[in-house]
């Protein structure tokens, strides 16, 4: 009887020696954590932004980064209180993406969704200035989910 696992074992690479691992820097910053939904969560995502972004060399954006990533979360928790939401925070085509994923159940009346929009919008005064000074942009969308939900975005450049 032939060995069944011969040909297969042609198939694998040659090992590549370990290289160590990656240095933190821009290219590589790429984040996502779960937080509970307490009101203290935009301290924790506010230290967790600066922190990163120190440690890849991102300092200039650590003040505004800061500030929209709490104000981010702050928001997901004043329209879901004590619900699970997502931070992410990334560094992609030259830019810094903060993300905020939170559980805002879906309206059932297109009136109401946008009255929502527009109160959730008109509470992140303080984000819009921050990174529109900055030259970024910040915006808000449904979350592509069937339970609904909200993502609220920053984006910054150096």
């Amino acid at each position: 009887m032939s060995n069944p696992m011969k040909g297969a074992l042609r198939c694998l690479p040659a090992a590549v020696p370990a290289a160590g691992p990656l240095p933190p820097a821009a290219e590589n910053l790429s984040y996502s954590m779960l937080l509970p939904g307490g009101a203290y969560c935009a301290g924790l995502a506010r230290r967790a932004v600066d922190g990163l972004l120190a440690r890849h060399g991102l300092a200039e954006l650590r003040d505004t980064a800061s500030l929209a990533a709490s104000e981010l979360v702050a928001a997901a928790y004043r329209f879901t209180p004590d619900r699970e939401m997502a931070l992410r925070v990334r560094w992609q085509y030259d830019a810094l993406r903060i993300v905020v994923y939170d559980q805002h159940p879906a309206h059932r009346e297109p009136d109401d969704a946008e009255r929502c929009r527009d109160r959730r919008s008109r509470s992140m005064w303080l984000l819009a200035a921050a990174v529109e000074e900055r030259g970024g942009d910040w915006g808000l969308a449904p979350a592509l989910t069937p339970e609904g939900g909200t993502k609220s975005w920053a984006l910054l450049h150096r």
